[in-house]
């Protein structure tokens, strides 16, 4: 009933309901949120439902006895002994050898889930500020793979035409020293987010990447903290002992028998007792904390590769232009496959200063939520929009030209734009 209840409540489909990210993202905070939740949930399970501990009491206990010992040596914390090595006599060497984790697992594992799963919750919450649903972008582009031809182009016009009003909001519209300096800062910082220079997009996903990596690797070093042990080394050291049969069955790390220590007031007389106890969820425990590290260190790598290439494609603005042509070719030049030196500039120009880093960056995203079809199409109308406005552009200085000609014949007149080349 509680698997039920939990996974009522947080389903696979809304946990999946992000298409704004890549694989590696889902990786993060969907596959591994699940995983964490329902391993919380069976440990929780196991608590509740089952005895979580079992003490050996001496014989003239009662059956209440009994019962108090084993939940007060729960609730309190037991301590490991090795059954080779003598308890010691000191209770602050008793207390420092402590198990403080066990009853806290399914929280610490929920915690960590939610780690997970933030860096995707601020990605949603702080990428709708450039006024682009992303979400919304990507769910028609899903939906155009399976619409009839006309619908098909009719989709695409429409994602065009706001694409291109959004490109044509974010640009600069007066040029004064503070604008200038923001734009130098955006050159030499690359992921400084500045939505007029169109990186507010590129600098935040790759900012929401580098919270993956550092919350993958900080959650090692807070098992570290919370396990009481050398949680990094871990997975080396069952890959060293695995062939040793009787270290795998008796971890120091997650023991099996364990101590307990209590104390009983009859009148005004104290007794201490020592009990021995035996947690068959720390069996349990250590299967799920050895999987964990593995999966942790699997995610991990994945993760600082997939960051380090985002790096490069967002850095390299060359990258952005081999994109947009990789697309541009298959419509603008025929059946030859060879783009001319004028169409490589205008392309160029297309991909730096048209779509910028934030433009190419939503044709990614798209590319690797939808369909290469569907983005071919797009970037196609996209290009024929910015071929029109270069040419009302040009048309525009050509007639302001003449009409400067028409008001002053005699003045000769000097090719602004030629003399800056």
């Amino acid at each position: 009933m509680t698997i039920i209840a939990v996974t009522g409540l947080v389903t696979f489909k809304k946990l999946l309901s992000s298409t704004t990210d890549d694989w590696v993202d889902k990786m993060n905070h969907v596959y591994t949120v699940t995983i964490l939740i329902i391993l919380a949930t069976v440990i929780t399970t196991n608590q509740f439902v089952g005895d979580p501990i079992f003490c050996w009491v001496p014989a003239e206990f009662t059956s209440s006895y009994e019962a108090y010992t084993k939940w007060y040596c729960w609730i309190k914390n037991t301590y490991f002994v090795p059954i080779s090595d003598t308890i010691p006599t000191d209770v602050n060497v008793r207390s420092n050898a402590e198990l403080t984790y066990y009853q806290w697992v399914p929280l610490i594992l929920t915690f960590m889930a939610f780690m997970f799963k933030f860096p995707n919750l601020l990605w949603k919450m702080m990428n709708t500020h450039t006024g682009l649903n992303l979400i919304k972008m990507v769910s028609i582009a899903e939906k155009t793979m399976l619409s009839s031809k006309d619908e098909r182009n009719e989709h695409i016009k429409h994602m065009a035409i706001f694409l291109n009003m959004w490109f044509r909001s974010h640009h600069y519209y007066q040029h004064n020293f503070v604008t200038r300096a923001k734009s130098r800062v955006s050159r030499v910082l690359c992921f400084v987010c500045n939505k007029r220079e169109g990186k507010y997009l590129t600098a935040l996903y790759f900012n929401i990447k580098a919270m993956y990596v550092a919350n993958v690797i900080g959650q090692f070093y807070l098992l570290n903290g919370f396990l009481g042990m050398d949680y990094n080394s871990l997975g080396y050291n069952v890959l060293d002992g695995i062939t040793e049969s009787e270290n795998w069955r008796e971890s120091p790390r997650f023991p099996r028998v364990t101590l307990c220590d209590f104390r009983i007031r009859q009148l005004q007389n104290i007794q201490r007792f020592t009990v021995q106890c035996v947690l068959p969820i720390n069996l349990f425990n250590e299967k799920v904390f050895i999987f964990l590290w593995f999966w942790y260190f699997f995610i991990a790598v994945l993760s600082c590769i997939n960051l380090f290439r985002w790096f490069l494609l967002l850095v390299m603005r060359k990258n952005n232009y081999m994109f947009i042509r990789k697309y541009l070719k298959l419509s603008i030049t025929g059946d030859d496959k060879v783009m001319t030196a004028g169409e490589k500039k205008l392309c160029r120009r297309f991909a730096e200063y048209y779509l910028r880093d934030d433009g190419c960056f939503v044709l990614r995203i798209l590319a690797l939520n939808s369909s290469d079809v569907i983005v071919a199409d797009l970037i196609e109308q996209l290009w024929e929009m910015f071929k029109e406005q270069k040419d009302r552009e040009l048309r525009r200085k050509s007639q302001e030209k003449q009409e400067e000609v028409d008001e002053y014949p005699d003045m000769p007149y000097i090719d602004q734009e030629t003399d800056d080349q």
